[in-house]
């Protein structure tokens, strides 16, 4: 398989990347992203695109792509709605739009997280809730939402701040029902490309069915 991933500098994005360039299946990966993953590999391909707001010049580079794994996201903390729609459900779809446009073949997933939802009181939970929405109506061969909760860490990760490392073992160990591990986000995502899924939104327990190569 061929795959993009967006997101490689964040949390989720690193452990993604990490899984696919482990994976026997996966003979390439391009990452995108607005700065370079700092990382070197046989496999591995970069595009740095400053705007995802502005994909129409690289559409060529992201021809003949098996999945697209949608790792990059922002905060809402200290955002309005307005900007914080702009990040997120206006780079999203722009971002898929031209992934679509070039590889109409490919499987799309998007990160959003647990606790999403398009009638939610929370201004976040609406936005990634309108996001999986709109996703889903693009036309791709297969599109799925990933709502992981707490992601514990893969060994080799180089993101993750202080006390990430530190409390997330700790809030994981303890709530073990909202959490997963980022080896089983990556490959759930890896899996989900190969045999899909019966339903495009995937909560921890989905996640973890689909990490050990089954699906319902």
């Amino acid at each position: 398989m061929k795959i993009i991933i967006t997101g490689a500098t964040g949390y989720v994005g690193e452990g993604v990347l990490l899984e696919c360039l482990a994976h026997a299946d996966v003979e390439q990966v391009l990452v995108v992203g607005r700065r370079r993953c700092e990382r070197t590999h046989p496999k591995l391909k970069e595009l740095l695109v400053p705007d995802f707001l502005r994909m129409d010049a690289h559409k060529e580079q992201l021809r003949g792509y098996d999945g697209c794994f949608f790792c990059a996201g922002v905060s809402s903390v200290g955002k309005g709605e307005e900007e914080f729609m702009r990040l997120t459900y206006d780079t999203t779809l722009a971002f898929a739009r031209a992934v679509h446009a070039a590889s109409p073949q490919a499987t799309f997933t998007y990160v959003s997280g647990a606790g999403t939802n398009i009638n939610g009181r929370q201004m976040w939970a609406r936005v990634k809730g309108r996001t999986e929405h709109d996703l889903s109506a693009l036309g791709f061969k297969q599109q799925f939402n990933f709502r992981p909760g707490i992601m514990t860490l893969t060994p080799g990760m180089r993101n993750p701040k202080w006390w990430m490392r530190l409390l997330v073992p700790v809030f994981g160990h303890l709530m073990p029902w909202i959490t997963n591990s980022m080896k089983q986000v990556g490959l759930a995502m890896i899996h989900v490309v190969q045999r899909g899924y019966p339903k495009n939104i995937l909560e921890v327990k989905d996640i973890k069915v689909l990490a050990m190569g089954q699906a319902r």
